[in-house]
């Protein structure tokens, strides 16, 4: 291969103020949580057929819970159960990183199962609404992957292969940039 893209210098700080730093990763979460509600606030008054506007407002903090909690829980579980029973204490240090799509997935199914329970909702009524914005919250969280340099594809020699920062010397799939298309 005689040519590949070098990664570009992007900080995934994207603000510092003394300790506290707000991460590129973070703000994805955010706008695709408060995205995403605002859309299915939008669906469900032109069509009320699953839920109201106020229920849709009340899910926000459990689908943030089961965003959160699932994805944590699902990275511990699957990627490093071992060193997480060793160090049980590093389970609640989300800001180290350590998110899984799959138990945010999981998490999510469980809250709108549990809301729906509470709520007297019809749950699969509920997940249609729901689910119409899924894309936008895997484009955001894609995108921040890629400004983190993490999650690339395998080593490739197409012209716009990249060489990622801890990907190895070799170019690579930006599959973070396929999956947020």
């Amino acid at each position: 291969m005689l040519f590949a893209i070098p990664f570009p210098v992007i900080d995934p700080v994207l603000v510092q103020i003394g300790p506290f730093a707000i991460r590129w990763y973070a703000l994805a979460y955010i706008a695709g949580i408060v995205i995403g509600w605002r859309i299915v606030r939008r669906l469900v008054t032109l069509r009320p057929v699953a839920a109201s506007p106020q229920q849709v407002d009340d899910f926000v903090t459990w689908a943030t819970l089961g965003i959160i909690l699932g994805g944590r829980l699902g990275y511990v579980l699957f990627y490093r159960p071992e060193y997480y029973l060793s160090h049980p204490a590093e389970i609640l240090e989300v800001w180290h990183g350590g998110m899984s799509f799959h138990g945010g997935a999981l998490g999510v199914i469980l809250a709108i199962f549990l809301f729906c329970w509470r709520q007297r909702l019809e749950p699969l009524a509920f997940a249609d609404r729901l689910t119409s914005v899924v894309p936008i919250g895997l484009c955001l969280g894609r995108l921040a992957n890629f400004v983190n340099g993490e999650l690339w594809g395998r080593v490739t020699d197409v012209p716009w292969a990249m060489v990622f920062p801890n990907g190895g010397p070799l170019p690579r799939h930006p599959s973070q940039l396929y999956q947020a298309m």
